[in-house]
Formats: structure tokens, C-alpha cells, sequence
């Protein structure tokens, strides 16, 4: 057992602080760890007992299995295999059960890799190097050039909350500056569709809008 432990640092070592190596005495399986690196991975120190490590364990199931029979005196390998911490967090891991020259199991040697950082630089590798077109002005659905200038109108008409029947010149006007103010009349067709709403001429509406010009222009001066 005791020649199994350098190994242990020796992997600890190398791997880096996302990897864990333990080494189990089974045959003291109350506190079979008795080295240990990183143990943060899985939340356990020197002296814990076999019982409190991972779930779904199929080397600590088969070890178990086996503790109290005899087999032949060869180790065994049971290689990138699922497991999962106390806590959730998902591992792959490895493990070597090493049976002595009766053919008794004595030891296991478990290595449990965290790969969620691993996973988490994948992910952002894959879309530094792969980035997905990013929706933006162009890509979105303008809305209907008929509809907008209906909804124009129609705000402008109701600002004074009468009939267009009702409404006199200078309410007339005011709603004529407001369809001014929201680009109406850049737009091909304005006049024509204002005229019909306020149910004046188009020459009416031009009327309006110079009187609107040159009360800017007073103002201005």
C-alpha cells in the first residue's frame, strides 16, 4: 500500500487542480482514503470513509462486490466512466483495484476529472472561433409601410377627440403638424392620404403646411 502513495502525489502533481487522484485501502473501508490530491473535486480528505463518495461509482460497486471474494492476482482497469459528486457536479473517472498475490482485493486507485471548466472554455473557444450572426436592424421585420401611415394619421385625427366633421381650421392644421412631425409627408402618397382623412383637398393640406412654414419661420425671426 504504502508504495502505491508516491503515485498519488506524483499524478496530483501533473494533472492540474480540476483532476483528483485518490488512493483507497479497502481493506479499511470506514477510512479507506489514505492519499489524497485535490480533494476539493469531491469534497473529501484523508481519512474519509468509501461510503461517502461518488454516486454511480462502478468501480466502488464492483469493488464492493468483490471485497469478499478470492479472485486471481491480477489488477484491473475500469476506464472513462461516469460518476457524480455529493454536491451534482457531474466527473468522468478512472480507476485501478489491485488485488494482492492470494488474489485479494487490497487497494484502488481512482482519478476523478471536474471537466465543467474544461467544457466551459470548449463552449467559449467554439463561439470565439465560430460566432453566430447576430440579428440586428437589418434582419428585423419592418413594419407595413401602410399600417404605419393609417396609425400616423389616425393619432393625428384624434388628438382633439371630435369627428373630422367638427373639426375647424386651426384644429385642422394642428393635425397637419403632427403628421408633419412624425415624417408623413416624406413619404410618397402623404398629402393625398391626410387630405382624404381631414376630408380636404390636397392643395388644402399644402396650404396648411405653408402656413405651418412660415410660423416657424416668424418664430425663428
Amino acid at each position: 500500500m504504502s508504495a502505491l502513495h508516491p503515485i498519488v502525489d506524483m499524478l496530483g502533481g501533473i494533472v492540474g487542480p480540476h483532476i483528483e487522484v485518490v488512493l483507497h485501502d479497502l481493506t479499511q473501508p470506514e477510512t479507506s482514503v489514505v492519499a489524497l490530491a485535490n480533494g476539493h473535486v469531491s469534497d473529501r480528505g484523508l481519512g474519509a470513509s468509501i461510503l461517502g463518495g461518488l454516486k454511480n461509482d462502478k468501480a466502488f460497486i464492483d469493488a464492493t462486490e468483490q471485497l469478499s471474494v478470492r479472485g486471481e492476482a491480477v489488477h484491473s482497469v475500469m476506464a472513462s466512466y461516469a460518476t457524480v459528486t455529493r454536491s451534482g457536479r457531474e466527473l468522468k473517472s478512472a480507476t485501478v483495484l489491485f488485488r494482492d498475490a492470494n488474489g485479494d482485493l487490497y487497494a484502488a486507485l481512482c482519478v476523478n476529472a471536474d471537466l465543467s471548466h474544461f467544457q466551459m472554455a470548449h463552449s467559449f473557444l467554439t463561439k470565439l472561433l465560430h460566432p453566430q450572426p447576430q440579428s440586428g436592424p437589418a434582419d428585423a421585420v419592418l413594419p407595413d409601410m401602410d399600417v404605419l401611415m393609417r396609425e400616423i394619421i389616425s393619432d393625428a385625427v384624434r388628438l382633439h377627440g371630435k369627428p373630422v366633421s367638427m373639426m375647424n381650421k386651426k384644429e385642422k392644421t394642428l393635425a397637419v403638424k403632427n403628421m408633419l412631425q412624425r415624417g408623413l409627408f416624406i413619404v410618397k402618397g402623404g398629402v393625398e392620404r391626410a387630405a382624404a382623412a381631414l376630408e380636404v383637398s390636397r392643395y388644402t393640406v399644402y396650404n396648411y403646411l405653408e402656413a405651418l412654414r412660415q410660423e416657424d419661420d416668424h418664430d425663428a425671426g
